[in-house]
């Protein structure tokens, strides 16, 4: 497995000469209800990524641990970046990648609140031929159903699903003993919308736990599902993006 954080640079510039592919997982470190660490983000992505690296060709580097988290600054140890200090320091991390010839990053977010900044770092990137796409373990289709047949409660932070994956990789730092808290202050949803619109608003606004809906349904056989599902699917999306093509992948010229 190619993880950048263990070579030395001679063993770098081995594993860049051969490959052109290289994942960086992006987290958080913010609260997740009573029950479970603030680094869980953080600790799902890297594990994701870091699984997919070891089954493919491709380079995986040290997780972005902090993200756009501010809607969370409530909560005790929630750490936070803006989302323009976020876009430029991903950015230029993934500049710095293509600096050593690599053309192909995907980024393995665990964080829905980094998800409109990625995007529109992806998008910049495409404009210099490093192109590059986002992964999100819990949007995928096959996550979503899996979920569906999971768990009566769809709860999208810190609910089942969530603390599922957590007890699958981390199991000794969640606090089972605090499910119950976590359930009596959780959130029927996260969000407020109004109207099919969706307010801005801070988590505490909608939630006293910081949970949405029940965590109580989480088993690490679930979660270990999940992650069978979420690993899976990155790995075929890592294997069909070393074989695109750069006509499938570069921006198209003007139309004539």
């Amino acid at each position: 497995m190619a993880l950048l954080e263990n070579c030395s640079w001679k063993r770098a510039g081995e594993i860049f000469r051969d490959k052109r592919i290289a994942l960086i997982p992006v987290g958080a470190t913010e609260q997740h209800g009573p029950h479970l660490p603030l680094g869980t983000d953080s600790f799902t992505a890297k594990a994701l990524a870091e699984a997919a690296a070891a089954k493919t060709e491709a380079i995986c580097t040290p997780v972005i641990p902090i993200g756009v988290s501010a809607h969370h600054k409530q909560f005790w140890g929630t750490l936070w970046v803006s989302p323009e200090t976020f876009r430029h320091y991903v950015y230029e991390t993934a500049v710095s990648l293509g600096s050593h010839g690599v053309r192909r990053i995907i980024f393995v977010n665990g964080h829905g609140g980094n998800l409109a900044s990625l995007q529109e770092i992806s998008r910049t990137l495409r404009l210099e031929k490093l192109n590059s796409l986002i992964f999100q373990w819990w949007t995928n289709p096959s996550s979503i159903e899996l979920q569906r047949k999971l768990f009566k409660s769809k709860g999208s932070h810190a609910g089942a699903t969530e603390t599922s994956m957590v007890l699958a990789i981390r199991p000794e730092l969640v606090e089972n003993g605090r499910y119950d808290e976590a359930a009596k202050g959780a959130a029927a949803e996260f969000g407020i919308s109004k109207f099919g619109t969706q307010l801005s608003v801070d988590t505490l606004d909608f939630s006293q736990s910081g949970a949405s809906l029940d965590p109580r349904e989480a088993t690490p056989e679930a979660g270990k599902q999940l992650f069978q599902a979420a690993e899976e699917t990155l790995v075929n999306l890592v294997r069909w993006f070393e074989k695109a093509t750069d006509d499938e992948l570069d921006p198209k010229p003007h139309k004539e």
